[in-house]
């Protein structure tokens, strides 16, 4: 019985195959991170799935917006009574300390606030309460099941508490700091406390890591 021998174009293909299979292993799947990185790196870098929100400029905020830059992500709400405040203040600290190094705004960096509050949080709202801390802050929402689509994919988990009077309400959310790769790559998690010194040298490493300086 002899053996039958594949054709040297099967053979060829399924090199190039296997060349691509490991050239995109070692492309998303870079060598282990230092140790500072450990904990806030995620264990795998999850390509985010479209979905749609509004920014507060009225115009559609998608998945695309991440492309090309890196993105600090947040949810929270306006009426917040700390949480929200004091994470936006810190980012605004991260981006002060990146444009002291630089001497010039980030252009490939942005903040972006994602409101689980859109009973209260309209457009006109979102635009007064981001800006004032960083006029290139970005502020969004939509309605709960959107919001829902994109905070599922982040593990962003939120709930709102009982009323306290009538439209009076607290929102209990997660406090993390979440950063999106230029790939639109959940990439990293930022826990409390959050100190902006630590983020921005954290954030600095990361980028090199992934040799995007």
């Amino acid at each position: 019985m002899t053996s039958k021998k594949l054709p040297i174009g099967t053979i060829v293909i399924f090199g190039f195959f296997l060349i691509t299979m490991v050239a995109t292993y070692y492309l998303t799947k870079p060598s282990p991170p230092p140790a500072e990185l450990i904990g806030v790196l995620r264990p795998d870098f999850k390509q985010l799935h479209p979905f749609e929100l509004t920014d507060h400029n009225n115009a559609v905020f998608n998945e695309k917006n991440f492309l090309d830059k890196w993105s600090f992500i947040f949810f929270g709400y306006t009426s917040c009574p700390d949480v929200c405040p004091a994470t936006l203040y810190v980012l605004k600290s991260v981006h002060g300390l990146l444009v002291d190094e630089t001497g010039e705004i980030p252009d490939d960096m942005q903040v972006v606030f994602i409101s689980v509050d859109p009973d209260r949080d309209s457009s006109e709202k979102l635009a007064d309460y981001v800006t004032y801390f960083d006029k290139d802050f970005i502020g969004t929402t939509a309605d709960k099941i959107k919001i829902d689509k994109v905070a599922q994919q982040f593990g962003a988990g939120y709930i709102a508490d009982p009323e306290t009077s009538a439209g009076v309400y607290n929102v209990s959310h997660t406090s993390a700091i979440f950063l999106v790769d230029p790939y639109g790559r959940l990439v990293a998690t930022f826990s409390q406390p959050h100190q902006a010194a630590t983020i921005t040298s954290q954030y600095k490493k990361i980028r090199k890591y992934f040799s995007w300086d």
